[in-house]
This record gives C-alpha cells, structure tokens and sequence, in this order.
C-alpha cells in the first residue's frame, strides 16, 4: 500500500484519493531513480515531500491552471516541479525539458509508470522549444535575468487566466536585483502565506510577466 503523504493531505484536502496515490507513487520513484542519478541531493531525501514535492505544489497554491492550458517545465531535473503539477491538473498538457539526457530518460520512465498521458518529456533548451504555452515554470535554475530571455516568444498572447500569462518561478533569497534587470514585470509571493513549516519562510513564488503586456479594458 502506498504512504499517505500527510503534509500534501493537510494543505490539500480536497484532492482525490487517486491523486493523493499518484503523488505518493511519484515520491517513490523518484527515491528509487535518485539512489541511481543525482536528481534531488543525497542530503535531502528525507525531506522529500516537504522540501521539493509540497514546495512545487506552492505554484497550485498561486495558480489554478485551466483545463486545455499549456505548460513548460524548463530544467525540470527529476521532474519538478512538472510531474507533481501534472498530476493535480491530468487537463493541462505539460511539457517537461532539461538539458540532461539521464534526467530526461529517468522522468520519461517515472512518467510512463505514473501513466501520466498529459506530459510530453524532452531533451533540449528553452530557447529551442516551439511557442504556444500559457505559462512557464521552473525551480531556481538560474538567474532571472538569464532565465528570461530563454522565454522570449514562448507563451501565448491570448489570456485565459486570472493573471496574464508568464513564468511562475520557484525562488528564495535576495532577488530583487535579478527581477529588475530581467526588465519583467514581477510580484514576489512568499510561500509561507501557503504553508506555516519553517523551510518556507525564505521560500517565493515569483511571477512575472512580460513588459508591455496588460490586459485588455
């Protein structure tokens, strides 16, 4: 039987027994992947679901993405925070991409197990990838202002959402100068106001969006 994970169970009661499971299942390849490739660190697999699996799930807390929407993970590593996102949102197609080709195959396996037919995995850079996305996310790859011009181009002009499309970025610590030489528009969001363990305190969610975009009166 699979382990519960209470801490995902405490902030999100009202996700279906089946995706409780499938989050609990992912945790559990990825362990297993992780003791084959470095995917998450060797220090940190005790933390597992409070420190990489619930601090993905912050972006749900800041979002609620819209059935048919489109998603980019870029560096998603071991499959974060992609796989965990996907599997609360099986209407959003997500698209998976890192640079690793032994990250890439391991998420392909790990997505082929968690029969998760909404991800595409692929092999390759941003700047490479075809447009059309309604967002962008990732987990702290680089700077801001170096992640951004990776995005330019890739996401739709039309805006479906309550918030206009952009990169949600998972991110702590002193940020400021990268946001305002990235040129985007941003608003840092501080995980805590989510989640109350002290791991988040210095934990945001960064959301930008391009300059010169607003919505329409």
């Amino acid at each position: 039987m699979v382990k519960r994970l209470e801490s995902i169970r405490t902030y999100f009661p009202d996700f279906a027994e089946e995706t409780h499971d499938k989050l609990a299942e992912y945790k559990d390849l990825l362990l297993e992947w992780n003791e084959r490739i470095n995917l998450i660190s060797r220090k940190d697999v005790e933390n597992i679901e409070i420190h990489h699996l619930l601090h993905c799930l912050a972006i749900a807390k800041t979002i609620s993405f819209l059935p048919d929407s489109r998603v980019l993970d870029v560096g998603t590593g071991g499959g974060l925070p992609g796989i965990p996102l996907a599997i609360i949102f099986p209407e959003v197609e997500f698209v998976l991409i890192d640079r690793i080709g032994k990250k890439v195959e391991a998420v392909k396996s790990m997505v082929a197990d968690l029969k998760l037919a909404n991800v595409t995995v692929i092999k390759g850079h941003a700047v490479d990838v075809e447009p059309g996305f309604d967002f962008v996310v990732s987990r702290a790859v680089t700077r801001l202002n170096e992640f951004t011009p990776w995005i330019k181009g890739k996401l739709r002009k039309t805006d479906r959402h309550d918030i206009l499309n952009g990169i949600l970025y998972l991110k702590g610590g002193e940020i400021e100068e990268e946001l305002l030489a990235s040129k985007w528009k941003s608003e840092i969001i501080p995980i805590s106001k989510y989640f109350n363990e002290e791991y988040f305190q210095t934990k945001n969610v960064v959301y930008l969006r391009q300059p010169g975009r607003v919505f329409k009166e």
